[in-house]
């Protein structure tokens, strides 16, 4: 297998205990984890609730790490200026989510903030072609959200495909992140598609040895 030290793991905090978060958090850090991902979940666009912008203030405390949120709400523009001033240093919205994409991601560049779009399972990649000059994250839901440990679905590997060819043929600077079944059994096939950040929650936090999982993560076998 060919190596690809660029590859980003981002440990998604949905895994984590959370009865001690802050040396969970320490636990990734060590592990050499990259970013921080939060699955912001508010029970309407995604049928769970998780966590809001008080988790990331108060775990922004605890690591350097870049805290990458994402936001899985209806009308995320409500919730920008809390994140961005939790500390987020990525702030990622639903295209589906709600009706003015682009006044939404200007909202959070003017935060000062890293922006990002994402796609569930049954949008088509081309639905972002417009807006993909503005985007630092274009995130590719491998799995249907709102829940942990389910299985990759493999068609949504073509739209990472299709969103590499985009990438190179128009020079845009965006990272393709793929969160949802990713391990070391699937990292392969994610990466040859042409994703550069991976997120993993059960494959990191549950691990007996979290360190080596990051690693096979980052690096293939």
């Amino acid at each position: 297998m060919g190596t690809r030290p660029s590859i980003i793991v981002a440990s998604s905090v949905l895994a984590a205990d959370f009865s001690r978060l802050a040396a969970e958090v320490h636990k990734m850090e060590q592990s050499g984890a990259d970013w921080l991902h939060f699955d912001i979940m508010d029970g309407s666009f995604v049928p769970t609730i998780t966590f809001g912008s008080q988790m990331v203030s108060a775990l922004r405390k605890h690591t350097r790490l870049p805290i990458d949120a994402h936001l899985m709400v209806m009308h995320p523009e409500t919730m920008i200026e809390e994140f961005a001033l939790a500390g987020a240093d990525y702030i990622t919205i639903h295209q589906e989510s709600t009706v003015h994409i682009h006044r939404v991601l200007t909202s959070i560049i003017k935060m000062g903030k890293k922006a990002g779009i994402s796609i569930i399972p049954s949008t088509p990649a081309g639905m972002l072609l417009d807006i993909l000059h503005m985007v630092d994250i274009v995130l590719v839901m491998t799995v249907n959200p709102g829940f942990g440990g389910q299985t990759i679905i493999e068609e949504c590997l073509r739209k990472v495909e299709y969103l590499s060819e985009m990438k190179k043929r128009l020079g845009y600077r965006y990272l393709i992140q793929v969160d949802g079944g990713i391990n070391s059994d699937t990292r392969e096939r994610v990466v040859r598609a042409g994703a550069e950040v991976l997120v993993a929650g059960s494959a990191i936090f549950k691990a007996e040895k979290p360190e080596l999982e990051i690693k096979l993560l980052k690096e293939g076998e």
